[in-house]
């Protein structure tokens, strides 16, 4: 192995491992704003957590000299990927808030399949036969999960479908945004668009903002740290990795709540979830691994033209 390839081979060694604590992260940040949206009202929880997150992910843009509320934030792809976030934030904590924790992250994980169909249908990007198979599996998948033969589609299913796809949407609009929005502003943004999902939350199931008693108060701020620490480690993660080598170790995330669904909420995955859960995880591994086959044939290619 060449000293370059040693050194690449090191940083995705890293960044894996990086990758898999932002996903533990996250399952964490789960847990805690599902216990939150038991106990007061969902949009409340949205508020808070978008409103402090937003607040400390702009306070650490200025300080990196990047502009969170300028002209380009509101124009766009930046326009449409703040849209899209607030539309994730609103059916992802309803989703949360009705569904056990591991059906929820279990539907979570379809969202790179749709980005991959996003990509081909929106963005133009070649997408061959087999990864288009590995999709149509991946939506089996969803629908293993969600059951609809048993009791039809309930409204937590239905309000993570649709999180899903706002999410894939958020993905797609990265790719187009300028290069000049930073990652702290467009993270502040991440947060900050929770704010309106959270009144319209609140204001569509007739509640009024109350103060968290001292229990839940320790859960948004639990949500909250490990939201932004796991936010950060995905991010260097990204940085320092290359994305085909370790974008495939996000499924953790699904392992991660399971074990704290089980072990912290009493939960017992159905079979039909596990089932699922498998032919999504599996229909996106082989989509990655097409993908990386892929770029490794484009790069050959280049080389030798």
């Amino acid at each position: 192995m060449t000293t370059a390839a040693a050194q690449i081979a090191g940083e995705n060694a890293r960044a894996t491992l990086w990758m898999v604590g932002a996903m533990a992260g996250f399952a964490v940040e789960d847990l805690f704003l599902k216990q939150a949206a038991g106990v007061v009202p969902p949009g409340l929880v949205l508020l808070i957590n978008g409103g402090i997150g937003g607040l400390i992910f702009w306070i650490i843009a200025q300080s990196r000299g990047e502009k969170v509320f300028s002209l380009e934030a509101f124009r766009g792809a930046a326009l449409v990927r703040n849209l899209s976030e607030c539309f994730a934030a609103f059916f992802y904590i309803v989703a949360l808030a009705l569904a056990p924790l591991a059906m929820a992250s279990a539907l979570l994980q379809a969202s790179p399949l749709i980005v991959t169909m996003g990509a081909a249908l929106v963005l133009g990007e070649t997408v061959g036969w087999r990864r288009w198979l590995a999709v149509g599996l991946g939506f089996v998948g969803v629908l293993v999960i969600l059951a609809p033969w048993r009791s039809g589609f309930d409204l937590a299913g239905l309000s993570m479908v649709v999180c899903v796809i706002a999410l894939a949407a958020r993905d797609l609009a990265t790719r187009r945004m300028k290069a000049s929005l930073g990652t702290f502003s467009v993270s502040a943004w991440g947060y900050l668009a929770s704010v309106p999902a959270g009144l319209l939350l609140l204001a569509v199931r007739g509640e009024a903002p109350v103060m968290p008693p001292p229990g839940t108060a320790l859960n948004l701020g639990g949500a909250l740290l490990f939201g932004l620490i796991a936010y950060y480690a995905i991010v260097h993660a990204m940085r320092i990795g290359e994305v085909s080598a370790i974008a495939p170790f996000r499924y953790t995330r699904l392992v991660f709540a399971v074990i704290l669904a089980v072990l912290v909420l009493g939960e017992r995955p159905e079979a039909h979830v596990l089932i699922g859960s498998a032919i999504v995880v599996l229909s996106g591994l082989y989509a990655f691994a097409r993908e990386r086959k892929r770029k490794a044939a484009l790069s050959l290619q280049a080389k030798g033209g």
